[in-house]
């Protein structure tokens, strides 16, 4: 195996200041746990702006990319080759040695970009540059030089060892997760919470869910469709707790006693008070939805600040100012949209009022749910007691 290294190249961490290190110490612990169940042998370090992936002789290349590209905190991955011996004559042979290997066909156009880390060495960068460059179109005449727009960039980092690579894979950005504390997810079946959850894990929060069932209104299927969906994101966002809570006869106390039109605030209030009840016992820092502004009833402004009203605990709207289609284009990026299209109905979808109320007053809706005293308290309780909790990732 030619790359005997793997530079990862972070953006965002880099701007941080003296905690800089606890970033890159939780990027090297995701790497290493990645990489773990692709083969024994990898090793991570951090030094100098990068994070430094040492492989073992035999490993699977492509199975080793697509488990870091999952990272969250990685800008970009190069898969290098290694030289221990990095004297000039030597380095220049293996370069040369690295291009003839990788590229039987040379036939392009190429410029040499050098990074020295170690100041000690002799040659400085822009003569590592234009020597190197020199060295390599006497080796191959067939090459030819283009400083401006090359089809291929051969990097090369001088440090304890040198390193030269030529490709740059991209990765997807972000914060390690765990890095900014935990939430709770609240996930349905539907497009936009999955990808709420991709989205704040991104930004470092690592997560937890809730799902609220409703058997026999809603199937099995729709059960193990949001499972599904939680282990599509888990492949990003790392392990979750998956509370999977019947709602059922809280649904059907709201259905008996409140206002047709305002059901659906409701019922999302007490989902709200449910997660957070969760939220507290994970630990968590705060409350995760799918909704954007606008969508539907329950997301407008008046119907947001309605549902924010039981909750003592923040909640962070990821999406709030996305397009349906901006959603859409993530979530098939990350490979949620077919499942989360499957025609199953989650409990939200069930028990929607013909014509619900878009501008919801608090006070009115509080009035409302005085209809459910003596009553909710125990069927909350029962949700609760009750919960099923599925380890996912």
């Amino acid at each position: 195996m030619i790359y005997r290294a793997l530079l990862i190249k972070y953006a965002e961490i880099g701007i941080k200041g003296q905690n800089r290190y606890v970033f890159e110490d939780a990027l090297c612990d995701k790497v290493r746990e990645r990489l773990k169940a692709v083969a024994d042998g990898f090793t991570c370090v951090r030094e100098q702006g990068r994070i430094f992936v040492s492989c073992p002789e035999e490993y699977d290349f492509d199975e080793a990319i697509a488990a870091i590209r999952t990272i969250f905190g990685v800008w970009a991955i190069c898969p290098a080759a290694v030289i221990e011996d990095a004297s000039w004559d030597n380095l220049t042979q293996k370069v040369g040695d690295f291009i003839e290997a990788v590229y039987p066909e040379r036939k392009f156009s190429f410029k040499v970009e050098a990074r020295r880390a170690d100041k000690k060495y002799p040659i400085q960068s822009p003569e590592i540059c234009s020597n190197m460059g020199g060295y390599l179109l006497e080796r191959f005449p067939e090459l030819t030089v283009d400083v401006h727009d090359p089809d291929v960039k051969v990097q090369v980092e001088i440090r304890t060892n040198a390193y030269v690579f030529t490709q740059t894979i991209p990765g997807p950005g972000g914060m390690p997760v765990g890095a900014n504390g935990r939430a709770m997810l609240l996930l349905s079946g539907g497009i936009d919470s999955p990808v709420a959850g991709y989205m704040i894990a991104k930004r470092g929060v690592a997560i937890d869910a809730t799902y609220f069932h409703a058997p026999p209104y809603t199937s099995e299927q729709a059960k193990q469709k949001v499972v599904d969906l939680a282990k599509l994101i888990s492949v990003y966002t790392g392990p979750i707790r998956l509370h999977v809570v019947n709602f059922t006869d809280v649904q059907l106390a709201i259905i008996d006693k409140c206002p047709r039109d305002e059901l659906t605030i409701i019922m999302r209030r007490y989902m709200m008070r449910i997660a957070e009840h969760f939220a507290k016992e994970c630990k968590s820092l705060g409350l995760v939805t799918g909704e954007s502004i606008g969508q539907v009833a329950s997301q407008t402004m008046q119907s947001l600040a309605a549902t924010n009203a039981v909750c003592s605990l923040p909640v962070y709207r990821p999406l709030i100012a996305f397009d349906k289609q901006d959603i859409v284009d993530i979530a098939l990026r990350i490979n949620t949209y077919e499942t989360s299209i499957e025609p199953y109905e989650d409990c939200c979808t069930i028990f929607v009022a013909k014509h619900p109320v878009t501008k919801p007053i608090i006070g009115v809706i509080e009035r409302s749910e005085k209809k459910l005293e003596g009553t909710i308290e125990a069927l909350v309780e029962e949700a609760i007691r009750t919960v099923e909790v599925i380890n996912i990732g």
